[in-house]
């Protein structure tokens, strides 16, 4: 016997539609890490010099002499001057004891004035530059040329909700606009393009989320991405009229000026020399 198929009828829902969710817009922002690298070594620290003294001394005590009859001839003004350095050498290494025991003597009258006389044949004894620069001793921290051994970055003072506030550079990304291109266009929308700067890579080094402060009830969410940036000649001049300052300043100089929130993103993304 045939049996008829069941059909299931649907049920009217006596519930109410659930409300549509609330869209969160983002607002995506590029900015540039610029840096300005170390122009000169740094000093070494009081560990490191007395480590690489220990390793010259070991090395000397253990190395061979120096065929310098080879190398120069007897008389010359090049011996005399080698004899010289290498006496200085033995006396910075071990002591002027060390020195009187090994059978060396003093520098000979005859020797110092044949290297005097080298020295003013080829140009020697010219004014060493001071590592300080001017900068340094009146603060001017709109200078390129303080704290020759640290890396710098820049500062730019802009207006953010009414109020003055310390930044990296940065702006907005147009449709279509590759984040590092924007980082690019910005970085010289707000100081300028009399500077010989670029973008060290297409990818960003960090991001920075925040809430936007001006319309909270719509909650849009930011993304500042930021991006490494280096400069090899220039100065800033700031464009907009929303930047009223800049500055050029190591890690640590840069922490009192920012927000603690904004110092804690970026921090990681700087170099501690």
């Amino acid at each position: 016997m045939a049996t008829e198929a069941a059909i299931d009828t649907p049920v009217a829902s006596s519930s109410a539609p659930a409300p549509a969710k609330r869209r969160v817009r983002s607002n995506l922002t590029a900015s540039v890490i610029l840096n300005r690298s170390p122009i000169i070594t740094r000093e070494p620290t009081p560990f490191e010099t007395a480590y690489y003294d220990y390793q010259a001394r070991i090395r000397r005590a253990l190395h061979n002499p120096f065929p310098y009859e080879f190398y120069f001839k007897q008389g010359s003004l090049l011996e005399a001057r080698f004899n010289i350095e290498e006496t200085q050498r033995e006396r910075n290494s071990f002591g002027d004891e060390f020195v009187g025991q090994s059978g060396s003597t003093e520098v000979k009258e005859e020797d110092k004035k044949a290297a005097e006389q080298l020295s003013q044949q080829e140009g020697e004894g010219e004014v060493i530059m001071p590592r300080e620069h001017p900068a340094d001793v009146s603060g001017d921290v709109k200078s390129l040329d303080r704290a020759a051994e640290r890396n710098l970055y820049l500062l730019v003072r802009a207006k953010q909700d009414g109020k003055d506030i310390w930044r990296f550079p940065q702006g907005g990304v147009e449709k279509g606009e590759l984040l590092h291109q924007a980082a690019q266009r910005d970085l010289f929308a707000e100081c300028g393009a009399h500077m010989d700067a670029w973008i060290v890579g297409r990818k960003p080094v960090g991001v920075l989320k925040s809430q936007s402060n001006s319309t909270p009830s719509e909650g849009d969410e930011k993304f500042t991405f930021f991006f490494k940036g280096h400069i090899m000649a220039g100065q800033v001049r700031p464009q907009e009229k929303t930047i009223s300052d800049f500055c050029w300043l190591t890690k640590q100089e840069i922490q009192p000026r920012v927000d603690d929130h904004y110092w804690q993103n970026v921090k990681d993304m700087l170099s501690d020399h």
